[in-house]
């Protein structure tokens, strides 16, 4: 079962098989295992270093997978902090915020209601994936005998961290929306997610905030849509809503609020890469010569907007372990991935769907240009987005790239890429899936349709949206 669960960057699995509540014990025991020997290790012989901070998301199976896990964390010994119903974010700024040596959010993010799972994160809330320490988790989860060992009795105490959260979130948002001195008219779809907890809660006494809500209520554990706001299908309500109303911006959330996407006056979509190049102008004007982080897949638009500002543009791998790793080593103030994710230097490093949203709120509202038109600079090229293809041997297909463009500029960072001047591709393997992932882009809409069908016959059978 266990090898069923773990994942490349968390452990998620449909409920009540594979993940049920024994096997959410076992993982909790390993976790505390493994957070607390890594406190340990570091040298920190602090008490609080024991202790664990603990959060879940709406999903019906999340109360009781989320007690379960705890259970196992304190048969082991650690001391659990129940933060209760959260957005993941939130458990990122626990972990600081009270020292913990760690922290779990219970949730399947943008997956199915019939998903749950774990995201985990360590010291300092780094991001616990395959490479950084699940791996060991899932050793210690396959050893451990619930049967044969004598329970710790760790501690368990609930904390209300909302005000500290808030406190922490509205210090990106401009004092003028606070205050009401500036206003704004944003539609949010919370997807039913937390999202609809989230927003009431941190930004529910802005003055100058009007918002519109879609999709709040998430006391039934079931999605009105799927909440994953990059189908473009899942948008649509969002999308029609603000040219109803006439707001000046629509955010959807995905189910744990890490991930947003932004829809402009007219119901556009914004490509979370042109959005990155776009804030990071922002961010720059506050950290001046910075670096500032970006995911590979990203536009060149995004590093050419980062010099343009006076930054320095850091290139990274796809994930959000790789990208908070990206961020500590550099020093990068902000970073953004074409998944919806944005990081913070200021937020520990971590994403923030919340934080996401106060700064791209500010800076519209302290522009007197509608968003499509602040953004409009940064579209510079076309793209293909994500095209997927099955392909049973991934490999021998990206080393088949290699021989097709010998002359091109190619690097390996995460995949290929392969830049030809004119045009580039990066072509990725799923972790989960016999995929290849395509992203491509060019100039002009001609010439990404003449380069995907040149390159789409060395990838596979291409996947239908």
């Amino acid at each position: 079962m266990l090898g069923k669960v773990f994942k490349a960057y968390d452990i998620r699995a449909t409920y009540p098989k594979p993940l049920n509540e024994k096997l959410s014990w076992q993982i909790g025991y390993a976790i505390a295992q493994y957070l607390v020997e890594q406190a340990t290790n570091a040298g920190h012989d602090d008490p609080m270093m024991r202790n664990i901070a603990v959060g879940h998301d709406m999903r019906k199976s999340s109360p009781s997978l989320s007690k379960a896990l705890r259970q196992g964390m304190r048969d082991f010994g650690a001391h659990v902090i129940d933060l209760g119903l959260v957005d993941t974010p939130f458990v990122s700024f626990a972990i600081n915020h009270l020292g913990c040596c760690g922290g779990v959010q219970v949730t399947a993010s943008h997956n199915p209601a019939n998903y749950n799972g774990f995201k985990i994160g360590k010291i300092d809330a780094k991001p616990v994936g395959m490479t950084t320490g699940l791996d060991d988790v899932r050793r210690y989860a396959a050893m451990v005998d619930r049967d044969k060992l004598q329970p710790r009795h760790g501690r368990e105490e609930e904390r209300d961290l909302w005000a500290e959260y808030r406190e922490h979130v509205l210090r990106f948002l401009d004092p003028m929306l606070v205050d009401g001195r500036k206003s704004l008219h944003v539609v949010v779809d919370a997807s039913n997610g937390m999202a609809g907890t989230m927003l009431p809660k941190v930004f529910g006494e802005a003055k100058g905030l009007k918002i519109t809500r879609l999709n709040f209520d998430n006391s039934t554990g079931e999605f009105e849509h799927e909440p994953n706001p990059l189908v473009e299908s899942n948008l649509k309500q969002l999308q029609e809503k603000v040219r109803a109303v006439k707001a000046d911006v629509g955010i959807c959330f995905d189910g744990d609020a890490d991930r947003c996407v932004a829809v402009d006056e007219a119901g556009h979509t914004i490509g979370c890469d042109i959005l990155t190049a776009w804030l990071a102008q922002a961010m720059l004007r506050s950290h001046p010569g910075s670096a500032v982080a970006y995911d590979l897949r990203s536009s060149k638009a995004v590093p050419e907007a980062i010099v343009a500002a006076g930054g320095r543009p850091v290139r990274g791998r796809v994930g959000h372990v790789f990208m908070k790793q990206l961020l500590a080593e550099t020093g990068a103030c902000f970073g953004g991935e074409l998944s919806g994710h944005f990081y913070f230097r200021d937020n520990f490093n971590a994403d923030s769907g919340a934080i996401a949203f106060a700064l791209l709120a500010g800076e519209l509202a302290r522009s007197k240009q509608p968003l499509s038109r602040l953004v409009a600079p940064f579209r510079t090229y076309a793209q293909s987005g994500e095209i997927n293809f099955e392909n049973e041997e991934p490999a021998g297909a990206i080393e088949a790239l290699k021989a097709a463009w010998p002359d091109a500029k190619i690097d390996m960072l995460d995949g290929i890429t392969i830049d030809n001047g004119s045009w580039w591709m990066n072509v990725r393997m799923s972790n989960t899936e016999p995929l290849l992932r395509l992203n491509l882009e060019a100039r002009d809409a001609a010439a990404v349709k003449a380069r995907v069908a040149e390159v789409a016959p060395h990838l596979g059978k291409r996947v239908a949206h």
